[in-house]
């Protein structure tokens, strides 16, 4: 895969100027962690939104809307840059619509490791993502659901704008997620827990955004 020497798009940091990242460069996963404090566990949190899909189809429901070409296409280009980076989950939970089945489906088929992940397809993601201020705490609670002490990597796919709310909120930035783009999320905990209650809002380092159009992480 060719490298991008441009970012998908600008990031903004609250509390600061606009920021405008103009290259971009590809980081090994050992480079996105930070040392633990003390004996604390490593969390990451991928906060994937779904791919493109189609609205050709005016008869199906929005919860039956299928990808794009396009959106199979990036899904791949997505996993592919999330295995180069390290980035594989052990659990994935995902709202139960078709756009965000199909994009995990995409995933699966382009690398291997994400057919190993534990997934749970959870209908409340695809409604709560439309709540104001809600996404977060249902975000963890359903993490604290499913997870178990071993598990130190999540993927969390659904659907805006409870995804960009919810990455943002967690981290203390403002946080845009275009269609397949992902929200790479770090924090300490001995559990999901823990890590939830060290960080609290704001306290999760974001490690960066993952776009299909680039293969680098851009923050």
């Amino acid at each position: 895969m060719m490298l991008s020497s441009q970012c998908p798009s600008p990031f903004f940091f609250p509390g600061h100027q606009k920021r405008t990242t103009t290259s971009c460069s590809p980081r090994a996963s050992a480079e996105l962690t930070a040392s633990p404090p003390s004996s604390l566990i490593s969390r990451r949190l991928i906060l994937l939104r779904h791919a493109h899909s189609s609205w050709d189809h005016l008869s199906l429901k929005d919860h039956e809307r299928p990808l794009t070409k396009t959106g199979q296409a990036d899904a791949a280009k997505v996993a592919q840059i999330l295995s180069s980076l390290g980035w594989l989950p052990q659990l994935i939970l995902s709202s139960d619509a078709t756009r965000t089945k199909e994009t995990l489906k995409s995933m699966q088929a382009q690398v291997g490791g994400f057919m190993e992940a534990n997934v749970h397809f959870i209908p409340s993601f695809y409604s709560v993502a439309a709540m104001d201020g809600q996404t977060a705490d249902h975000l963890q609670q359903i993490i604290s659901k499913y997870s178990s002490p071993d598990i130190t990597t999540v993927m969390c796919m659904g659907h805006n704008k409870g995804w960009e709310e919810a990455a943002s909120v967690l981290s203390g930035a403002s946080v845009k997620l275009k269609t397949c783009n992902a929200a790479l999320l770090h924090a300490f905990g001995n559990s999901w827990d823990d890590a939830f209650a060290i960080a609290g809002p704001g306290g999760w380092k974001l490690e960066g955004i993952v776009a299909p159009d680039s293969s680098s992480i851009c923050v």
